[in-house]
């Protein structure tokens, strides 16, 4: 660590790891499914912990019949209820940053596949095991307890600190584009997604897609006297694959410095279909067949385009094939419609965590591109924040089994966004 400053070293030293494991154990156990009561119990767990910190916080019920005629929403779930939670720390008139992570988790799936109980967090081999421990519970806890320590070291800031707890990041971002529509925006955010602790500028952008193939039933028996919609699917998702190999190929010849930090990834803007359904009874011929999948996005890339290509990819195919031809398919754009984002490199937020993560670390910082969606791009896009993505642990981690986050990263990601919200925000004058 190469730290002189004696603020900012008391800041360090100041940083509670037991009292953020422990928050983050209590996260953990609240079950926060998306659009579930529990997304509710963690909002009002983490407004409690806010103000027993000494923030201003914001808690509010946000109002889903306005925010759905924005056009920037988007949601899989359909919400009754949600809170947004914003906790405001310092008051001064300097710069304004903000911490913002989401509280919300995709289901555990088969329990029996896991190592651990998913909704109990478990210390094992340095790491915190549980369902959102790193996706992005974990994050949250360094944003908070960063916030924490500087407040333990009686350091105040010239400028604002913002902690933003978000709800409906996993399908469509509803909270943080609630949150940024209430106002709170500022002079530059980072979102605490998992990134190997690389500092990200740059965000992919990730639409979510409804193919529809229609067939035509019959008995079993007499198979060929129907149209199977799961063989006409296929040559369909072979088409889908070769739309994905021509996208990232040419992503890949791009000699830009956004493409430069996607060079790890052989298929940046991935195209994946997740779920397929078709038929009704075992013997009885597939009349339809839906398929959900998520398209991958370049950053810069315009959005009404992309969906045109996989729209005309998805019709040449079927138009190959004479009963798709008089029976096309359809293609529908639902749930999250994440777009994309970037911040530029030479912003003062990027080399502010850049040169406070060298100095925590003593190593370089890693600048990449992230390949998944979130939150960054209604931060940028629509709150006109920069915005960067920087947070403890591995995405690969995530949306399985045995999710995990090492002990050492949330350590090094609360001491890097504590330097660098001192760093950005300022210090008063005591």
């Amino acid at each position: 660590m190469i730290i002189s400053d004696s603020v900012e070293r008391a800041v360090i030293d100041a940083i509670d790891l037991d009292g953020a494991l422990a928050f983050l154990s209590d996260l953990v156990a609240i079950p926060s499914l998306d659009g579930s009561p529990g997304e509710l119990a963690a909002q009002a767990y983490v407004a409690a912990f806010l103000e027993r910190l000494g923030c201003e916080v914001d808690v509010w019920e946000i109002n889903f019949d306005a925010l759905r005629q924005h056009p920037a929403f988007s949601a899989e779930v359909e919400r009754e209820r949600g809170l947004g939670v914003v906790g405001a720390c310092g008051a001064g008139d300097g710069p304004t940053l903000i911490f913002n992570g989401h509280v919300d988790v995709v289901p555990a799936g088969d329990e029996s596949l896991w190592r651990f109980p998913p909704w109990q967090a478990t210390i094992a081999d340095g790491a915190v095991y549980g369902r959102g421990a790193l996706d992005m519970k974990g994050g949250l806890a360094c944003a908070i307890f960063a916030a924490k320590a500087i407040r333990d070291a009686g350091v105040r800031l010239k400028g604002r600190l913002l902690i933003q707890s978000v709800i409906g990041e996993e399908d469509g971002g509803c909270g943080t584009l609630a949150t940024v529509l209430r106002g709170h925006t500022g002079d530059g955010a980072i979102v605490v997604e998992p990134t190997e602790l690389r500092i990200a500028p740059a965000q992919a952008g990730a639409l979510n897609f409804r193919l529809t193939v229609p067939g035509a039933a019959a008995h079993g028996c007499v198979r060929e006297e129907g149209v199977s919609a799961i063989e006409k699917f296929m040559s369909l998702y072979q088409a889908l694959m070769d739309l994905e190999a021509v996208r990232n190929t040419a992503a890949q010849l791009r000699d830009d410095p956004i493409s430069q930090m996607y060079r790890r990834y052989t298929l940046p803007y991935a195209l994946c279909i997740g779920t397929v359904r078709a038929g009704e009874w075992a013997s009885t011929v597939a009349e339809t067949l839906t398929a959900e999948g998520r398209y991958g996005v370049a950053v810069g890339e315009d959005l009404e385009v992309a969906r045109q290509m996989l729209e005309e990819t998805v019709a040449r195919a079927a138009y190959t094939d004479p009963w798709l031809r008089e029976h096309p398919p359809r293609i529908e754009w639902w749930g999250g419609q994440f777009a994309p984002a970037s911040t530029p490199l030479d912003h003062p937020l990027v080399q502010t965590a850049t040169a406070a993560f060298a100095d925590i670390t003593g190593a370089p910082a890693i600048y990449e591109g992230m390949t998944y969606g979130a939150d960054m791009r209604l931060l940028v896009n629509e709150g006109r924040t920069p915005t960067i993505l920087f947070g403890p642990g591995d995405v690969r981690n995530a949306h399985r089994p045995d999710e995990r986050v090492a002990i050492t990263d949330l350590l090094t990601a609360t001491r890097t966004l504590a330097l660098t919200a001192l760093r950005f925000c300022g210090v008063a004058q005591r």
